[in-house]
């Protein structure tokens, strides 16, 4: 899509046993992939899927499972994005290992709502179970290696605007969720 496409030469970041087995439990389905552009530019794409948003079951966020992989989180910081379909509630932070710098972006999206991790996410949880009902949930995540976040964070802007453009309707809203709802 747009200058974007599948980078098959990199295998994704694997995890550990441990933390695989806590993600099959939370995940009804995963996909990861890298992505490379015309300069040769690289972004990580991982969206994890979990029909099960309740409490015991809710999303595994980056600063943990990264921080079990044995990287240090720095830098974490609650942003918005604005895309052409409204302002996405986004979070970034900056995993660190050795000489490994990861800027990550990444959303939540509970039931059919963005929202920020934390004080939102549980409310959005608690307006479900309100209902009767217990929500779905997505966690989707961009990152590169590039120890200038700034550069990089604009790059996963671009990247995340030219998915948004790419995917229909119907995906979109499973990706970002409706604003405003």
């Amino acid at each position: 899509f747009g200058d974007w496409k599948i980078d098959e030469s990199i295998i994704p970041l694997q995890v550990d046993a441990e933390t695989q087995a806590m993600l099959d439990k939370i995940y009804n389905q995963t996909l990861s992939r890298t992505y490379v552009n015309s300069l040769g530019e690289r972004v990580m794409l991982s969206v994890a899927y979990g029909g099960d948003q309740s409490d015991n079951l809710a999303v595994h966020k980056p600063e943990v499972c990264y921080y079990a992989q044995g990287f240090e989180i720095m830098k974490t910081f609650a942003d918005e994005l604005l895309t052409q379909y409204g302002k996405l509630p986004i979070k970034r932070l900056m995993a660190v290992k050795g000489n490994r710098n990861e800027p990550i972006t990444y959303w939540i999206t509970v039931g059919n709502k963005a929202v920020l991790p934390g004080i939102e996410e549980k409310l959005q949880q608690l307006r479900y179970g309100l209902t009767g009902s217990v929500p779905d949930g997505m966690l989707v995540r961009v990152s590169s290696i590039d120890s200038d976040k700034d550069k990089a964070y604009q790059l996963q802007n671009i990247f995340i605007q030219d998915l948004l453009l790419t995917v229909d309707v119907k995906e979109r809203t499973r990706l970002i969720g409706t604003f405003g709802v």
